[in-house]
């Protein structure tokens, strides 16, 4: 079932498994089931270390359960784990056995920490990009604490469920019954929901965290905060990064064209490009935290990280990017996940042959609109501004769609529901103030980015679009703190634009310290 090319590079990666893995195939009739059989044992036949086994039964659909040396490992796969998810399987093996990019020791106490017992379950869509990292994440959570278990849940092989639970976007992460996330997540993310969730077994006896001092703190790892600490690092300044994920939106991005210098890449590429790059210095990379707020005492600022830690410099470079921007109206939270989406890449599968709406005229909204023509009966594109923003070609393909309605000049009001999904739209006319109502199943919002500035709005100086307002050398109206990338006033959010910010900035902070030292 392997292609002999991706078989040869399995049998040099589990080549250093050092446990003993069985791939448990529940006996079943599943449609599937021959298909997951083979699958197991075409994996196990890439290293002496792998032995997949049928046994057990199941009353419908398919499971996989990873063993460790006879034991359980909490990981299982109620699905045939190909496309995107083929990864995690790969992934959850080696992540058993220690190796892969695991979380630091403490992020490790956290999740070790989670009340349990608990049994997680997150429904997929094999054709999803945001999945594998929800699933790769709970994976993980399920390998470091013995109290919980993890299934990845392929919605497609159990509708029942699906319909049961009023599933109506991927990736949803289920506690029983419950519904506790929806949509993209980063593994910090999902310790903090966990967190909030379970409840944690707090460690009594352990001292106060001491904060660790440093020359320089980055915010943020996406490519404008990576590219901010290999100069600091090259300048022999003693760097932290600190992020929640490492990459940030770029690894989001499927395909990246306009990187100068590289004709094509990939985000999840890029990521593990500027991951390696940065590594190759002397940096401490804090990955998984999220940081609850930054003190400014002078000479010193300090960063407070969710769980204890504290990390102090004289220099902080902001570099925390943006995110999708929301439409804050009523019924938008409220249906996340049942109807209400942000990737239309994700969910629009979940609405074929349904009618639904895309809230957005920019080159985004109208992609969108394009690609959810072809599954959907009906898109309604609806843009505040009097015309689309979006790029001419793009419009004159979309004009070309015949179960296309684009309303200009239209203001949101509020998403519409029954109580479990969304049953339409409602907008205000600009104009007139006409008021009017859409049926649709889905609406898929689309309006853009929102700096992620909220954890210096009480520092420095923002703009009224919430950017950190910055000079032509990425310094912001506070000494010694600076800002880098899209959350800055830099115009033109792209990648190349962020990693040249990030060299920028940081080569004035260096630049304004040895000013410093030289006038003392």
């Amino acid at each position: 079932m392997l292609d002999e090319g991706i078989a040869t590079q399995l049998r040099q990666v589990f080549g250093s498994l050092t446990s003993s893995y069985k791939l448990v195939v529940a006996d079943g009739k599943n449609a599937k089931q021959g298909e997951l059989v083979e699958l197991a044992r075409s994996l196990a036949e890439t290293s002496p270390k792998l032995e997949a086994v049928v046994e057990g039964e199941v009353e419908s659909g398919v499971r996989l359960s990873i063993l460790r040396d006879g034991e359980p490992t909490g990981v299982v796969f109620r699905g045939v784990p190909g496309g995107h998810e083929f990864t995690s399987l790969v992934l959850a093996i080696l992540n058993a056995d220690g190796k892969g990019k695991l979380p630091d020791e403490g992020i490790r106490q956290r999740v070790k920490a989670l009340r349990g017992p608990a049994r997680l379950q997150t429904y997929v869509a094999l054709s999803c990009t945001n999945c594998p990292d929800v699933v790769q994440a709970l994976n993980l959570v399920a390998l470091i604490n013995p109290n919980i278990t993890h299934e990845m849940v392929d919605g497609e092989l159990h509708q029942d469920e699906v319909e049961r639970l009023g599933i109506q976007g991927v990736p949803s992460v289920f506690t029983g019954d419950e519904l506790v996330h929806v949509g993209k997540g980063s593994f910090a993310e999902l310790v903090e929901i966990l967190e909030n969730k379970l409840g944690r077994d707090e460690d009594t006896s352990s001292e106060p965290k001491l904060a660790v001092q440093y020359d320089v703190v980055v915010v943020g790892g996406g490519p404008a905060g990576a590219s901010a600490a290999i100069y600091t690092a090259r300048k022999g300044l003693k760097t932290a990064i600190i992020a929640q994920k490492f990459g940030g939106q770029v690894q989001e991005t499927l395909g990246i064209e306009n990187l100068i210098g590289t004709a094509y890449t990939e985000g999840a590429r890029l990521t593990a490009d500027l991951d390696k790059h940065v590594r190759a210095y002397d940096i401490d990379v804090l990955e998984h935290r999220r940081v609850e707020r930054i003190v400014d005492v002078g000479a010193e600022k300090e960063v407070h990280i969710q769980g204890g830690e504290r990390i102090k410099a004289p220099t902080l470079i902001v570099a925390t990017g943006a995110k999708w921007r929301e439409l804050g109206v009523p019924g938008e939270k409220e249906y996340l996940g049942r109807g209400v989406a942000f990737c239309p890449h994700c969910d629009g599968p979940f609405f074929k042959g349904r009618p639904v709406a895309v809230v957005g005229g920019g080159n985004s909204g109208v992609e969108a609109a394009i690609d959810l023509s072809g599954i959907c009966s009906h898109v309604t594109l609806i843009e505040f501004a009097d015309s689309l923003k979006a790029d001419a070609v793009l419009i004159k393909n979309l004009t070309a769609r015949e179960n296309v309605t684009v309303i200009s000049s239209a203001r949101t009001t509020q998403v519409l529901g029954d109580g479990t999904k969304v049953s339409g739209l409602e907008f205000e006319d600009r104009t007139t103030g006409k008021s009017t109502k859409v049926d649709i199943d889905c609406v898929f919002v689309q309006i853009g980015l929102s700096p992620n500035s909220a954890l210096v709005s009480d520092l420095v100086e923002l703009n009224r679009f919430g950017e950190i307002v910055v000079d032509d050398k990425g310094r912001t109206n506070v000494p010694g703190i600076y800002a880098a990338g899209d959350v800055t006033t830099t115009p033109y959010k792209q990648i190349v634009i962020a990693i040249g910010e990030g060299a920028k900035v940081a080569l004035t902070a260096f630049e304004d310290r040895m000013r410093a030292v030289a006038a003392e």
